[in-house]
């Protein structure tokens, strides 16, 4: 049982230092500067705002050619700070904040914490890479209940 549990844990070491570290990362994402900053607040309502197509055709103004050829993967509108957050399906992860009731350009740039939520859940491997997150955690469940076994069997003898 002992080598079992030996090199199970080594093998795992790998997917908890990923898991840990990325984890630990994403917790501070904004102290990394791995999120840009929002330039400014507005107070002005969501009933005030452009339409979402003029937004969206906005956005794909603001970036080259090429990355808004790749498409719009989502749309983060927030009322209470009167902006929208475009994400495009790039590779390198591209968005674009604009002002809600004028369109106004606030910032342009990469998100490069996206790479490391994709990597902390597994995504990045794709279907599987889900899977290998589960085994992961499953494993380290494994560790525990073998490793306290391993502690508390030879207590449990009587001498």
């Amino acid at each position: 049982m002992f080598y079992s549990h030996l090199w199970i844990g080594v093998t795992v070491s790998f997917l908890v230092v990923m898991i840990s570290v990325t984890g630990m990362m994403l917790n501070h994402k904004r102290t990394f500067g791995f999120m840009p900053e929002t330039a400014f607040k507005q107070a002005e309502a969501f009933a005030a705002s452009l339409p979402l197509p003029t937004l969206a055709q906005l956005a794909e103004a603001a970036v080259a050619p090429e990355v808004a050829a790749t498409g719009i993967d989502r749309m983060d509108v927030r009322p209470d700070k009167g902006i929208i957050k475009v994400r495009f399906n790039d590779a390198k992860i591209s968005e674009v904040t604009l002002a809600l009731n004028d369109g106004t350009l606030l910032l342009a740039g990469l998100r490069n914490d996206s790479f490391l939520e994709k990597l902390h859940s597994g995504d990045v491997f794709g279907k599987r890479g889900f899977l290998l997150s589960d085994v992961a955690g499953g494993a380290l469940v494994l560790l525990f209940l073998s490793g306290f076994w391993v502690w508390l069997y030879p207590h449990t003898k009587v001498r």
